[in-house]
């Protein structure tokens, strides 16, 4: 550390009840109170170069004693200044270079009063030496933070935060020996500094361009671990960034001011944060967003985070979508509204980037409606694309089918952990599992755990929730795993069952080129299923359906025809089952307007006749006839 020596005389000063006095030969004619300490010195080497003490000296008319009252630096800075006026040693250096500074200011020590003053010589030092140096330069900036007021009028400040900035950026800086590759080697530094001196130095590095954009997010994290809660490696801060004004230092300091003091923290580091897609982790900014809900940040500062989150939401972790909820209003365990809006940003990505949808075909299902595009559910976010979508997405990256595909995983593996949740409601789980489109889903696996843990973690719900929840899966995009589980699934929905079972003996069939007649003839055991005219609405009936489908299901029904020849039946079999079936459908997605849209007056008994009138030859063409094309989860040629 630099330091300079003023004066050459030796140090005369001694106390004597309780009296700090300069031992000369002449006697002492001026006192001056400071800090409670009083002070017998003389008139002429203090008036000749301090400019307030001729003043008060003026006005007292020269017989009381001069009270200095708030003085900066306290009874030790004056005392140096006043060694200075003797002639005595006085050692600078950058721990005590701003207190004197702004002592000289406050006593009037400049260039009008006497040449070679006190306050032109410490400007002089700190310009050319400690300005110059990586620790002295830190050791001055962060002595002002004491004297911030009157550090910002002297313009000390500013010289300090341009000075550090100027080090950062300069190849010709001294590297300190703890430099590490995993932040920069100054960010250590600065992240002792107090969140406004930290913000005007990123602002001042990023002003220069000369740094890496992720070298400056780097430097952020690092900050942010330092002092933010929740951010750090192990969850809790141990300091407070906030030394203005003694708050940092008050124990006493209410829970309310500090809450307010990390908010001001984190608001700042969003606004720091580079505009470069990559310079700062997702999994950091998912930290920064969780803080934000402690603290209860503004609302801009969220929308930034969860634009930013959105942007590479890829890169995230289940873990890290886990955001807890601390809103009084929500009983859920997480706060799912939060990633909801950031899954409904990275659709709106998706949509802006992508062509335009082609205009829909007027189907004959009543699931094929507007709300539909590309075969999925769209949100609100999404269907508002046209005009707000290209406006807030245009700067993001194309989304490409693979970063797709692991966005569609990661939701669904995000909904499988908060579909525990018993307090969470069907709405929520449904407008995120909807958000995305059919392609971030090339199997719907995920999907199908998502609904079954859902469906367990609430057995209360009622047959048209058990439906509606249904309604997201396409049932062709399950494995043959999740197919043989969900067939044997006592909590989904009858119609699914059929689904399930139709598309896998359709596969099947198909892999056994089963391009032959459907045979007319149905086994005994579906016969009886489907003996019944219409369908019932009767609980019991349908439980008693149920179990003989599960038991087809199982394929452990003796007498009927369910062996490998008999796929090539299979189609035939369960399209029956979603024909009896499709009148329960019609409760729930508005008969009258099926029938419009596809013509269709006919019962359901009428229907089944009909089927069990078509020819052996031409089962394949006049199935496709009656039954709709379009609809989710059928077949499509």
């Amino acid at each position: 550390m630099k330091f300079m020596k003023l004066g050459t005389r030796p140090d005369t000063f001694f106390t004597s009840d309780s009296v700090r006095s300069a031992c000369t030969e002449v006697a002492t004619d001026l006192q001056i109170l400071v800090d409670n300490r009083v002070y017998h010195l003389h008139k002429f080497p203090l008036l000749s170069k301090c400019m307030l003490l001729q003043a008060l000296c003026a006005d007292s008319g020269g017989g009381d004693a001069v009270e200095l009252q708030g003085f900066p630096g306290g009874a030790e800075a004056f005392e140096a200044c006043a060694k200075f006026c003797y002639g005595i040693t006085v050692t600078v250096s950058a721990r005590n270079l701003v207190p004197l500074r702004c002592a000289a200011a406050h006593l009037g020590m400049s260039e009008a009063a006497d040449r070679g003053n006190l306050a032109a010589k410490l400007d002089a030092f700190l310009a050319s030496c400690l300005l110059r140096r990586w620790k002295d330069a830190l050791g001055v900036l962060h002595s002002t933070r004491h004297y911030a007021p009157l550090c910002e009028d002297l313009g000390l400040t500013s010289r300090c935060v341009d000075a550090v900035a100027a080090l950062i950026t300069s190849p010709d800086t001294a590297l300190p020996a703890r430099s590490t590759s995993v932040s920069p080697w100054w960010a250590h530094d600065i992240a002792e500094l107090g969140v406004d001196l930290f913000w005007r130095i990123m602002v001042a590095v990023k002003a220069t361009g000369a740094v890496h954009e992720k070298t400056v997010g780097d430097a952020l994290k690092a900050y942010a671990r330092r002092w933010l809660p929740n951010v750090a490696k192990d969850g809790l801060s141990a300091d407070q960034p906030f030394d203005e004004a003694g708050i940092a230092d008050d124990a006493d300091a209410s829970v309310k001011q500090i809450t307010t003091k990390h908010r001001l923290l984190l608001e700042k580091i969003v606004s720091l944060l580079p505009a470069e897609r990559d310079a700062v982790s997702c999994g950091f900014l998912l930290k920064l967003l969780k803080a934000a809900n402690i603290l209860s940040a503004s609302a801009a500062s969220k929308a930034e985070l969860v634009r930013r989150v959105a942007w590479q939401l890829e890169e995230a972790s289940v873990a890290d979508l886990l955001i807890p909820s601390l809103s009084c209003v929500s009983e859920t365990l997480y706060d799912v509204n939060a990633v909801a809006a950031i899954v409904d940003e990275f659709a709106l990505r998706h949509a802006a980037a992508a062509p335009p949808p082609a205009p829909l075909a007027l189907y004959g299902s009543p699931d094929d409606s507007p709300a539909h595009s590309a075969g999925h559910r769209r949100s609100r976010s999404a269907e508002s694309v046209s005009f707000d979508g290209s406006r807030r997405s245009l700067s993001a990256a194309p989304v490409s089918p693979g970063v797709l595909v692991r966005v569609g995983r990661l939701v669904d593996g995000f909904l499988v952990e908060v579909a525990k949740d018993p307090n969470l409601p069907l709405d929520k789980l449904l407008a995120i599992a909807e958000a995305l489109p059919d392609s971030a889903r090339p199997e719907n696996d995920g999907l199908y755990k998502v609904v079954d843990t859902y469906l367990k973690a609430h057995p209360e719900m009622s047959k048209s929730a058990r439906k509606r929840l249904c309604r997201v899966l396409n049932c062709r995009k399950l494995s043959e795993k999740s197919c043989a589980h969900a067939a044997q699934n006592e909590l989904l929905p009858l119609r699914v069952v059929v689904q399930v079972l139709f598309f896998e003996h359709a596969r099947a069939a198909a892999l056994l080129g089963g391009h032959a007649a459907v045979a007319t003839d149905l086994p005994s055991n579906i016969r009886a299923l489907l003996s019944k005219s219409g369908s019932s609405e009767d609980d019991e009936t349908d439980r008693v359906d149920e179990q003989r489908l599960r038991a087809l299901a199982s394929g452990a029904s003796p007498g009927d025809d369910w062996s490998v020849e008999g796929l090539r039946r299979a189609a035939s079999k369960i399209a029956t089952l979603r024909m009896k079936l499709e009148e329960d459908d019609d409760d729930d997605h508005a008969a009258d307007e099926f029938e419009r849209k596809a013509g269709l007056a006919r019962s359901a008994s009428l229907r089944f006749r009909a089927f069990c009138a078509i020819p052996a030859g031409k089962p394949k063409r006049v199935l496709s006839k009656l039954w709709p094309l379009g609809r989710r989860g059928t077949i499509s040629h």
